[in-house]
């Protein structure tokens, strides 16, 4: 499966937590940036190899699937939760695409707010921004 990332982004320590990814050009508002590398699976066996990483890297489905960008993924992982985020994640099948929600500046990390994710509101957002929800 073929993993296309339109706009390149460079991977360094962020802010927020961890390694951020951050636009190497300027990119337009609602433009697609790239698609999220990964592995499909089992939200069981995803939520099992997570438990051995440091870091996670997982996109689950409806359907008990899961996406693990953690297995064969792209640069596209690295793009960290914020509740004032400059992209929005579309999920399509089982796979998963970056827009911009508005122009982004050459240099500034990648943000995408992950709405519902399997922490269910217990792990502390580090996000920073002013209207910070305060849990992910």
């Amino acid at each position: 499966m073929h993993f296309p990332i339109y706009y390149p982004v460079t991977v360094a320590k962020s802010n927020i937590a961890g390694l951020g990814a951050y636009a190497q050009t300027a990119i337009p508002a609602r433009k697609k940036i790239g698609s999220l590398g990964g592995t499909l699976t089992t939200i069981r066996k995803g939520r099992a190899a997570a438990k051995t990483k440091k870091t996670i890297h997982l996109v689950e489905f409806d359907d008990n699937k899961a996406l693990d960008a953690g297995t064969n993924g792209n640069d596209m992982r690295f793009i960290n939760h914020s509740c004032a985020p400059n992209t929005y994640m579309r999920i399509l099948g089982y796979h998963v695409e970056f827009y911009a929600l508005r122009n982004i500046k050459k240099g500034e990390e990648l943000t995408c707010h992950y709405g519902e994710t399997h922490h269910e509101g217990t792990l502390k957002c580090r996000c920073g921004a002013p209207n910070c929800e305060g849990f992910i």
